[in-house]
């Protein structure tokens, strides 16, 4: 013991006698520190964008019903799965790679740091490679998980998988390469800071392909063409998956900064939880206004729409028209969820009014509100928005983006969705769907105890 101390001593001498910049010859330079701060900043994002799957799991198992709970949850980890490899294998290449204003034609098969040469658009950031494609994997996987939810408690499993990994392969990392990977709409100057319209509205394009070829749940309307309200098994676990979300947000926008030296990483963070708050408020007051009583759901879809239209925003706007674009985006996903399910629109989870027309909005805003010094404080692409006396410039490159992304994503979702439902088929029998998918596409039950006490209890009404 006495010997374990004296070395202790010892070795605080040492350090005492020898400081600290008699090392710095052998050890990490400034830059070198600074690389670090940043690839450790952009992991920890990474972490953060990655764990929205807990979100999505929790807000898409709580809004379907419990004989499909099960189902849904899953899939979470199998987009996971699917973006992983799929956007190793190709997607990254298609989408970051060097290449043309259309797609990347380099980085297939993505082989870490040292293929750094194929992937020029990235270097703005001298975060690692590796690191850099983590962050933008993740990215993808949350846009699929937005068809995942168009696609909720009707659609056959092996046909999400298919249509996940073409997603995941060609479809997102296409749109990415456009805006970020230093395409078309990038020379263009389009402003997308973190994906308003390449996470949200790619991923609610193809959903809403997905829902309207798989036509409505069993139930949904009745003779009448009315809808039916079909409530999710638990309003709670939506509650936990929007926090979830919520927190998440602050690896996906913030987080976007690559670094957390200098302004853009708070600013960012201030005017993504501003807006996300703005939009809670506006839905719930809308939700009052509409059915006499304030809808938690709604809510909290508001919440979640104001994230997606701040998300392209973040940077570009200041807190003020933050709020704005929260508020708008809140109230406007609820009127256009109910217009929507009135004319024969069956969404189980609004994925398009939440991810789609937020994602418009939160395209369109740039336009309208960026600001001049935070474009050039930032060195940010793009033109100052109208309100600015930017002119209509700006809004008509966030406008043609908008059309291109959605006329793109939504031509190859319904090709590619048709052959699959003139071949194999895409929808589940009647008779699978009335069991629930947990039991006919996974033989058990998310809640085994309640659903068979449930099926116990219909076969005596029946025998009654």
């Amino acid at each position: 013991m006495k010997k374990k101390w004296l070395v202790l001593v010892l070795a605080m001498f040492t350090l005492m006698a020898y400081p600290v910049s008699a090392f710095a010859a052998e050890g990490p330079t400034n830059k070198d520190l600074l690389i670090g701060l940043d690839t450790t900043f952009t992991f920890l994002a990474f972490i953060l964008v990655f764990f929205m799957q807990a979100g999505f799991a929790m807000l898409e198992a709580g809004s379907v019903r419990m004989k499909n709970a099960g189902h849904v949850a899953g899939k979470t980890v199998l987009t996971l799965a699917i973006a992983s490899l799929c956007f190793w294998a190709v997607g990254f290449g298609f989408g970051f790679g060097n290449g043309n204003g259309f797609f990347g034609t380099t980085g297939f098969l993505y082989g870490g740091d040292s293929t750094a040469a194929s992937f020029l658009s990235l270097e703005f950031s001298d975060v690692t490679l590796n690191v850099k494609f983590l962050f933008q994997m993740a990215f993808a996987a949350v846009s699929l998980a937005i068809v995942s939810g168009g696609m909720a408690e009707r659609a056959k499993l092996s046909v999400y998988i298919i249509f996940g990994i073409l997603f995941s392969v060609f479809i997102y990392p296409v749109v990415a390469h456009w805006v970020w990977g230093g395409g078309w709409l990038a020379e263009l100057g389009m402003q997308d800071y973190a994906g308003s319209t390449v996470v949200h509205l790619t991923g609610a394009t193809a959903a809403v392909v997905a829902t309207i070829l798989l036509k409505p749940r069993l139930g949904k309307f009745n003779k009448e063409g009315k809808p039916v309200i079909i409530p999710g098994h638990n309003q709670v676990f939506t509650v936990l998956g929007v926090i979830i979300l919520w927190v998440g947000w602050f690896g996906f926008n913030p987080g976007s900064a690559l670094s957390p030296m200098g302004g853009t990483f708070g600013h960012v963070a201030l005017t993504t939880n501003i807006a996300a708050a703005a939009g809670g408020l506006a839905a719930l007051i809308a939700s009052w206004l509409y059915f006499g009583k304030s809808d938690i759901p709604a809510m909290l879809n508001g919440v979640l729409a104001a994230l997606v239209a701040i998300t392209g925003a973040c940077a570009f706007v200041e807190p003020w028209a933050a709020i704005i674009i929260g508020f708008v985006a809140g109230a406007f996903t609820f009127m256009t969820s109910q217009w929507l399910e009135r004319a024969g629109l069956d969404d189980p989870i609004y994925a398009f009014s939440v991810h789609g027309i937020a994602g418009i909005w939160g395209a369109l805003s740039t336009g309208l509100f960026a600001a001049p010094k935070l474009i050039e404080s930032g060195a940010l692409v793009g033109k100052p928005g109208l309100f600015y006396d930017g002119g209509l410039h700006q809004l008509g490159v966030q406008a043609l983006g908008v059309v291109g992304t959605f006329a793109f994503v939504a031509v190859l979702s319904f090709l590619i969705l048709y052959v699959m439902k003139m071949t194999i088929g895409i929808r589940v029998t009647e008779e699978e769907e009335l069991m629930g998918l947990d039991i006919s596409e996974h033989g058990t039950y998310g809640y085994p105890e309640q659903m068979k006490l449930i099926a116990e209890s219909e076969s005596k009404t029946l025998k009654h």
